[in-house]
């Protein structure tokens, strides 16, 4: 069942949106009412992500992403609206509603409840004598039986249905094992188990769930490291390894490494803030994930040059989210295992207090690349260097760097700092020039940038979003509005949110994104607070919506419609606004 829209509409008002999103993004005060930061949907150098208090929602002018504080935590933190719902009212102390059961959690349960099942098979398969391979591999790389234990490794059997069969003993069905992702269809009918002869790693959420797996080939097996796919409990990109024991670390900071064997290692070792991004490069969702947790990284990446890009990648990303950002270089080792293995624990927190800011990890990235004894090289180091420079946020950093910069090339202070100026000058200039051009680009303003939405007939969309946003801030026009029909309107979608209100304001319920925001959907509610960004003035209300109604009417006449037939109409829907007690203007 639905949540009770005045529920809805009580839970946003105790969680001011400002608040919470500042609990997320860095905002500033830029004009009028509404606070401006980076977007972090979207990768931007130029603020486009604007919060307005007064109205409780939030618009990116960039992705077009919007809605009210409960599509905010939607969005940043991967949950479905009741498991936004919910967590929102533990933040205000709100109980929740009997009404607010999300349909969709049984089935997540019973994908929890499954992947738990067979985390503990794999488990158990590692203790049994078909387990050798897993358990010499163990030793081998030094893990321990309290590492095992805490960390939950497993064995997947060098077998088509061993796991298959266990599942279906304990009463799951074949359709949520394939759920799940533990068994894929064969190509002659029936299903086998996705992991076989794999070390296994649960891969666990920070509530304590087991969301999916991630298996080492013990054998020849390809790929070296294999995944659970994307299910209805589990996102790769969204999630990271060991995270759910790294957020109790006392460190202050998290370590950020590339394997899971690093992981276990680590851990083992003492060095208990240590997580792992499943085998891809770090994405926006998890930087964000981090940032929870903590404002310092210390990245730990495999020391060739796919880890270098890797390194890169997150500190861009990282950066964008204003967090600390040291990078560990290991040196005469791969990566973190075999340097730690190798040197022991006290050497590399001897790494780690070494470890280098981001600023001189990537000046330094940058040296190695050019001879600074060659004069055309050394300008070509400068160029590279002086443009991540005036990238820097903060007026002191671009000096120092820049400083440090010229005394490595051997070219005077002043030289450098003064191209340093200039390239960012140039930046800010190409960034007001590229915001211009967006707001400047009629096409493409007139069109949603949400989702897949797009308008057929401009002129009526445009006069239908008018009708949208004058309702929006004055219900009382409801009042005398009658005649406008589902066939008036060229968007289906802006008919869906005039329908939305109508009801609203039928029923005395109050207009607010919060409320509808489970009836119109996470698309519809982006829509909906897109229009309210556009500037409307409900001084004359009354006359604006009859303007509006007539080119909504005019665009979307039937065919044989005449002239005198629109005037007719136009004076028949005035008249009635004039009858009804009540109306503004």
């Amino acid at each position: 069942m639905a949540f009770p829209e005045s529920f809805l509409h009580d839970l946003a008002e105790r969680n001011e949106i400002e608040e919470v999103v500042s609990g997320y993004v860095k905002l500033t005060k830029r004009s009028g009412q509404n606070l401006f930061g980076l977007c972090p949907f979207h990768s931007e150098k130029t603020p486009s992500f604007s919060v307005s208090p007064s109205k409780q929602i939030y618009h990116c002018f960039g992705c077009g992403k919007g809605g009210s504080v409960i599509n905010f935590i939607m969005e940043i933190e991967n949950l479905s609206f009741p498991e936004a719902v919910e967590f929102l009212a533990r933040r205000a102390g709100m109980p929740m509603p009997e009404q607010g059961e999300d349909p969709m959690r049984p089935r997540r349960e019973r994908l929890y409840n499954l992947n738990r099942d067979a985390a503990r098979f794999f488990y158990g398969q590692l203790l049994l004598p078909g387990g050798e391979a897993a358990r010499e591999y163990i030793s081998v790389r030094g893990i321990g039986p309290g590492a095992v234990k805490s960390f939950g490794l497993g064995f997947a059997p060098d077998s088509w249905d061993a796991l298959n069969r266990a599942m279906k003993e304990k009463g799951y069905t074949e359709r949520e094992l394939t759920e799940a992702a533990l068994v894929r269809p064969g190509k002659k009918g029936g299903v086998y188990d996705t992991f076989r002869n794999r070390l296994m790693f649960p891969v666990i959420d920070v509530r304590g769930n087991v969301t999916g797996f991630s298996g080492r080939a013990l054998g020849d097996g390809e790929p070296k490291y294999l995944n659970s796919p994307e299910t209805a409990v589990f996102s790769k990109s969204h999630q990271l390894f060991a995270l759910n024991l790294a957020k109790k670390s006392k460190s202050g900071y998290i370590i950020l490494v590339e394997g899971n064997i690093d992981v276990v290692t680590l851990h083992q070792a003492g060095f208990d803030n240590t997580v792992a991004s499943l085998g891809t490069s770090l994405t926006q969702e998890q930087a964000r994930l981090l940032s929870r947790y903590t404002n310092e990284i210390v990245i730990a990446y495999d020391a060739d040059e796919a880890g270098k890009k890797a390194a890169q990648r997150a500190i861009t990303l990282l950066e964008k989210l204003e967090m600390k950002v040291r990078v560990l270089t290991v040196q005469g080792a791969k990566d973190p295992d075999e340097y730690l293995r190798a040197k022991g624990a006290d050497a590399f927190r001897n790494l780690l207090e070494k470890s280098e800011n981001h600023i001189e990890y990537r000046l330094q990235a940058i040296t190695g690349k050019y001879d600074l004894s060659v004069d055309e090289e050394k300008v070509a180091f400068l160029r590279e260097a002086t443009d991540l420079i005036a990238a820097l946020p903060g007026a002191v950093e671009r000096e120092v760097y820049a400083m440090r910069a010229a005394a490595m090339s051997g070219v005077s202070a002043e030289a450098v700092t003064g191209e340093v100026a200039r390239r960012r000058k140039r930046k800010m200039a190409r960034a007001r020039r590229e915001m211009e051009r967006e707001i400047l680009r009629p096409a493409r303003t007139a069109q949603p940038r949400t989702g897949g939405i797009r308008y057929e007939n401009l002129r009526s969309a445009a006069a239908e979003e008018g009708v949208i946003r004058l309702l929006y801030l004055d219900p009382a026009l409801f009042l005398g509005l009658d005649g406008l029909e589902e066939t008036d309107f060229s968007s289906p979608e802006l008919w869906r949110i005039y329908v939305r209100m109508r009801e609203r304001a039928d029923t005395g319920g109050i207009l607010s994104v919060a409320a509808m925001s489970e009836a119109l959907g996470p698309e519809g509610a982006a829509l909906l607070t897109d229009i309210l960004q556009k500037p409307e003035s409900a001084a004359n209300g009354k006359r604006a919506l009859e303007d509006y109604i007539d080119i909504i009417k005019t665009e979307n006449a039937a065919p044989g419609t005449t002239p005198e037939d629109m005037l007719a109409y136009r004076d028949k829907q005035r008249s009635k606004l004039k009858e009804k007690k009540g109306y503004g203007g």
